[in-house]
């Protein structure tokens, strides 16, 4: 067993200060020390990992080694005909592409610095595969799950997870699909079979096995600790200090004591985005809007946003996160994926009628809402429409199939149940001739297969979380079980996007488009590579890694 790390003293210098233990910090402190820099690392909390622990741990980055081996690699040109085909102009195309042609070496750097392997992801679609240059087959890779016995003590260092897999079982991206579908398919209960079999086998071995963003975030801080690198927990940005017209360090709070650590090259800002400032949040954000919606951590609360502000930098896309519409539970939101593509569901605002393709992706899927929203009809909260078939079949926020809704869920005005639509519809107050017409109409797209409304189930996307036995479109089924249920959805977030705009060199940028010697920026207190939309499966985490690593790069190109 490794003993603990020591609590190491706070230097008065260095050659590269990172501010945040996330995937952007860990990679970008890991890459600087592999270039011969002194660095060090600092943690507003006492945990490591960030917002990349407490993801799903995909990596959207086309071209990568993982790709290749399973058959998936793609032309360059193919994956920057997509970003600029859904991202646009919103983002400079020479960061886009910088993105997308550096990407793949900073994953084999990852390779060979750290225990880190990744896999494809089988067929999970890039979010807008019909997109000039997206891919149905998906461009997503995700860690192999790894024995974290290696980080001694300091494992218990890791960020606390968004939520537990039951029995703390290991579930990869590719074995959630499959479970989701309950026992609709032989692949679920085969699926869970096999993930309880590997509980059972690393528990016998003491093992101590993690996936999904916990594994990144671990094979991260292994590399650090092999590679000398400091973490400094407990220690918080104060500000930046400026010298000569640049950022030449960072003044910092531990125990009620301030120091001031100088940086002889420059300070990586990764310290993730402001989705815990409710202040920031409503100067910034679309209302409503509330830090009770976010998965994000309790301790991203823009620290190093103000702190690039107060430096004189631009910032962008700060009305902008990266979405997800939430189920509000009495323990905390709950981020809705799988369960809006599933068949037999709908989603209706306060008017009783639907307004979206429910199995849209994520982000664009909150978009759709906050837009109703500013029409003046009210879709916060909306609500997903099911009915006992649908409960009977499928995982549902945790639950198995037929595990009958928690009391508290209806206690705490997240779930309605009724025996009939309308009485449903009185519920949650909306028209009761709107509600049973919607469905009604919603039974008839999903008899013929044809979404005429918002063309659901046509996507490669939308197929991906959606049931292939029910014939002919896998995302339609009809609702017509009592009871019915309505389930309160929110404009949620796993993040924030919006933050200091950099150059594709990490560069933080002033106004006027001139670089602030000395400070740059990855992860989610930069503003996004991915604009005003999301790629794929990963496409937070992909960026975090890439953008630290070429921060990095270009300070140990700077002068001394």
């Amino acid at each position: 067993m490794t003993p603990p790390l020591p609590r190491p003293e706070i230097p008065g210098s260095a050659d590269v200060v990172v501010v945040g233990a996330g995937g952007a910090g860990m990679t970008a402190a890991l890459a600087a020390a592999s270039r011969g820099l002194d660095t060090v690392l600092i943690e507003k909390s006492s945990y490591f990992g960030g917002s990349t622990a407490r993801s799903g741990g995909g990596v959207w980055i086309p071209g990568n080694y993982a790709l290749k081996a399973a058959g998936q690699d793609d032309p360059l040109e193919s994956s920057k005909l997509y970003l600029d085909s859904i991202v646009g102009d919103v983002v400079p195309k020479v960061r886009r592409d910088t993105y997308l042609e550096r990407g793949p070496e900073v994953m084999d750097f990852i390779k060979e610095r750290t225990p880190l392997r990744f896999t494809w992801v089988p067929q999970y679609a890039d979010y807008h595969p019909e997109a000039p240059g997206g891919r149905a087959a998906g461009r997503s890779a995700e860690p192999i799950p790894l024995d974290a016995r290696f980080l001694g003590d300091e494992l218990e260092r890791l960020h606390p997870q968004y939520t537990k897999a039951p029995a703390n079982m290991i579930v990869t991206q590719a074995d959630f699909r499959k479970i989701s579908l309950g026992l609709r398919t032989l692949r679920g209960p085969l699926t869970m079979a096999k993930v309880l079999l590997k509980r059972i086998v690393s528990l016998v071995r003491g093992q101590k096995m993690y996936a999904m963003g916990n594994a990144i975030a671990i094979g991260l801080r292994k590399g650090l600790m092999d590679a000398g690198v400091p973490v400094h927990y407990d220690t918080e940005l104060r500000d930046l200090v400026i010298a000569d017209g640049r950022v030449a360090g960072v003044r910092v709070l531990r125990d009620g004591v301030e120091h001031v650590i100088r940086a002889r090259r420059g300070v990586v800002l990764g310290s993730g985005g402001f989705e815990k400032n409710l202040e920031l949040r409503e100067k910034y954000q679309p209302q409503p809007t509330s830090v009770d919606w976010t998965t994000g951590s309790e301790f991203n609360t823009g620290g190093g946003v103000l702190a690039g502000i107060a430096a004189g930098a631009q910032t962008d896309l700060m009305d902008d996160a990266w979405w997800g519409p939430t189920i509000p539970l009495p323990s905390g939101p709950w981020f809705c994926l799988a369960e809006r593509n599933l068949p037999g569901s709908i989603i209706v605002n306060q008017a009783g009628r639907r307004f979206m393709n429910e199995a849209l992706p994520y982000v664009e899927a909150v978009h759709e809402i906050y837009r109703g929203e500013a029409t003046g009809v009210g879709h916060v909260p909306s609500w997903m429409v099911i009915d006992q078939r649908y409960r009977n079949r499928y995982l549902f926020a945790g639950l198995s199939p037929r595990q009958p809704f928690p009391g508290r869920w209806l206690k705490f005005g997240t779930v309605k149940k009724a025996a009939t639509l309308e009485a449903l519809a009185a519920e949650i107050g909306v028209p009761a001739d709107a509600l049973t017409e919607t469905v009604a109409r919603f039974n008839g797209f999903a008899r013929t297969g044809v979404d005429e409304d918002f063309h659901r189930g046509e996507s490669a996307y939308d197929k991906y979380y959606s049931d292939p036995r029910v014939k002919p479109n896998p995302s339609l089924h009809v609702i017509d079980q009592a009871p019915f249920y309505a389930v309160k959805i929110v404009p949620g977030d796993l993040g924030t996007k919006g933050g200091l705009v950099t150059d594709e060199h990490a560069r933080v940028l002033r106004p006027d488009g001139s670089v602030i010697p000395g400070l740059y920026a990855a992860g989610n207190v930069s503003s996004a590579v991915m604009g005003r939309t999301y790629a794929g499966p990963g496409a937070t985490i992909g960026p975090a890694l890439t953008f630290g690593y070429l921060a990095a790069e270009d300070l140990a190109l700077g002068e001394d």
